[in-house]
């Protein structure tokens, strides 16, 4: 078993105002499973986290590193010099005292946030908005970063955590830096009770099941599949499919697919 390291992190517990119960949904639609092997997991606080941070002029000091179940980074209690508090993504280096700025063309530093064209070429950002105004809706998970590879106009482009170079516009906000946690990718779980807890349940093989179960089902002991191709519960192809909608309305930004894993 590998584990994260908690021991940066602050041993309060989480900002009453800023938390909610939300209802999870365990892979269920109208009481029918949409998406299996869901259910379980332990109780959790959701953590109202402010992906904005669009008020300009603002200084954030950190208060506090803490402890996220909903995602894999970790947070920031952050409180501005009007003493109001709130929760943002904690970059890469975060520390209790630090301040950070919020402004049109900050200092390039961790943990500030800018316009996305004021932000030099090669350059690391996240928390990047895909509209502005809108808020930070990518590079969002633990120890990713986007390369900034040039400004073209209105448009900035990056290099995504997945090799993928994409086309934004550069009118909206970024953070400079990395998300915190980059030896996230590198735990491993070492049981399936810590699985559990997390609301995964167990996934079982298509060719241990019976024919009446599953098109790999039924044979005598270890037996293949019998098929020429794979094939998923409900019989549609489950290997070299493309999944992307060919219409996505993303498709005109993307400059280069992500590199495939060989």
């Amino acid at each position: 078993m590998v584990t994260t390291d908690y021991s940066v992190l602050d041993k309060k517990k989480p900002e009453k105002s800023l938390t909610h119960f939300a209802h999870r949904k365990k892979g269920r639609s109208h009481g029918k499973i949409t998406s299996r092997r869901r259910g379980g997991g332990v109780k959790k606080l959701y953590r109202e986290i402010d992906f904005k941070q669009n008020i300009l002029g603002d200084q954030l000091t950190v208060q506090a590193l803490e402890y996220d179940p909903y995602r894999s980074a970790f947070i920031a209690l952050v409180q501005n010099q009007n003493g109001k508090k709130c929760y943002i993504l904690a970059f890469d280096g975060a520390r209790v005292g630090v301040t950070v700025k919020i402004a049109e063309k900050a200092p390039i530093k961790p943990g500030n946030r800018m316009i996305l064209k004021n932000v030099p070429v090669g350059s690391f950002v996240h928390n990047v908005e895909l509209n502005p105004g809108r808020g930070g809706q990518m590079v969002r998970s633990a120890g990713a970063s986007a390369k900034v590879l040039a400004h073209d106009g209105s448009r900035t482009h990056l290099v995504m955590p997945s090799s993928e170079v994409r086309v934004v516009r550069n009118e909206g906000l970024a953070t400079v830096g990395a998300v915190s946690n980059p030896s996230h990718g590198d735990q491993v779980f070492g049981k399936a009770g810590r699985k559990r807890l997390m609301g995964r349940r167990p996934s079982v093989r298509g060719s241990a099941m019976n024919p009446v179960d599953h098109p790999h089902g039924g044979g005598e002991g270890r037996s293949p599949i019998g098929l020429k191709y794979p094939k998923t519960p409900w019989g549609k192809h489950a290997l070299g499919v493309k999944t992307r909608n060919r219409k996505k309305y993303s498709n005109p930004s993307i400059m280069r697919r992500r590199k495939k894993n060989k």
